[in-house]
């Protein structure tokens, strides 16, 4: 079998030294809210936090500020590709969190929290939550064209059927998703973190702009978070993953205009929102997203775009061609979700975390 985790030693004998330095670069933005701090070390052998091979820096970063010790999980593959999942510690009786963004390789990543949550079911942990930082297939929740699935609904199921007693979601494409679940869904948001990172920098006569009308709701709270205007950009999608900007709706002129969306893929439509902003006068334009997919020719189009700066969250790692783009800046939720799962396992309110 081949080993798909390597452990810390192991990296550091294998990076080259530049690559050390660029990763020192862009260690994601702490967290300074005080409700968001690090707790300290704990002894609790029925509460544990899992993770797949998706984002361990973040599984890290979360287990530090619970005070937890993450959990012992071996994730190999088969020289043939199939996935094996062994858990390396007792988890009889225990609350046990996984967490595992479905982030590309998607497919891979999502068999293998499948896979963990079969194998913590079978040794008998009490409940199992599965730790969404990025909901994959989000976007496929309805039927647009004859004979094409509800991918999101059939992902739904089988995170049911694996063994999830609840999930934990960040940042849902569409937050009506949260009813294809038949377990309880606690649907984190990101907008706090980026919202205390934007106040920081009082960015005079701030706009925010939404790149399309679903995005509305997202725009309108967080402008009203740091007492900005609010201009909406009209599109029509031409095909899939192609879009073509057709206008502003709203004053942008001599503006700082702020772009948020839930997620960048391959960045056309930022980019060409960008540029429509540009050409209605804007002065600035600066972007934010939860989820930072980067498909394709992403980082090349925002490295030529005329944004001035791209704000995003540490729910998916960075690919290594991201984390030498300057504009790009990384700020940490593991704050956000450590506090989450505290409040899950204690059975406290979460509706703090939203403010």
């Amino acid at each position: 079998m081949a080993t798909v985790a390597t452990t810390t030693a192991e990296k550091t004998i294998v990076e080259k030294p530049i690559a050390e330095k660029t990763t020192a670069e862009k260690k994601p933005i702490v967290d300074e809210k005080t409700e968001r701090k690090p707790q300290r070390a704990r002894v609790d052998d029925r509460f544990k936090v899992f993770c797949g091979t998706a984002n361990e820096a973040l599984c890290e970063e979360v287990c530090a500020f619970l005070g937890l010790t993450r959990g012992q999980a071996l994730v190999t593959r088969f020289k043939d590709g199939e996935a094996y999942v062994q858990i390396q510690e007792n988890v009889r009786g225990a609350d046990v969190f996984v967490m595992q963004p479905t982030c590309q390789p998607v497919d891979m990543h999502l068999m293998e929290l499948l896979l963990m949550m079969d194998a913590l079911k079978r040794a008998s942990a009490r409940r199992i939550t599965a730790v969404i930082p990025y909901f994959g297939y989000a976007r496929q929740d309805r039927k647009d064209k004859p004979r094409v699935p509800i991918s999101s609904k059939l992902v739904a199921d089988l995170l049911t059927t694996a063994g999830a007693d609840r999930a934990l979601v960040v940042d849902l494409h569409a937050p009506q998703l949260q009813g294809f679940f038949n377990i309880p869904v606690d649907h984190l948001f990101a907008s706090p973190v980026l919202v205390d990172h934007f106040k920081k920098l009082n960015l005079p006569n701030l706009t925010v702009v939404s790149p399309d009308a679903g995005g509305v709701e997202r725009a309108r709270f967080f402008a009203k978070k740091v007492d900005a205007a609010l201009a909406i950009v009209d599109k029509r999608r031409v095909e899939m993953n192609v879009a073509e900007v057709m206008h502003v709706i709203g004053d942008v002129r001599g503006r700082t205009c702020l772009i948020i969306d839930d997620l960048i893929d391959t960045g056309g439509t930022l980019v060409k929102v960008a540029q429509a902003l540009i050409n209605n006068g804007a002065s600035t334009v600066y972007a934010c997203c939860s989820h930072p997919v980067l498909s394709g020719s992403a980082v090349e189009y925002l490295v030529n775009s005329p944004i001035a700066e791209v704000v995003v969250t540490n729910t998916i790692p960075l690919t290594e061609e991201a984390k030498r783009v300057a504009k790009i800046k990384v700020l940490s939720i593991a704050g956000l979700i450590g506090r989450a799962i505290q409040s899950i396992h204690e059975e406290t309110s979460v509706s703090r975390l939203f403010i």
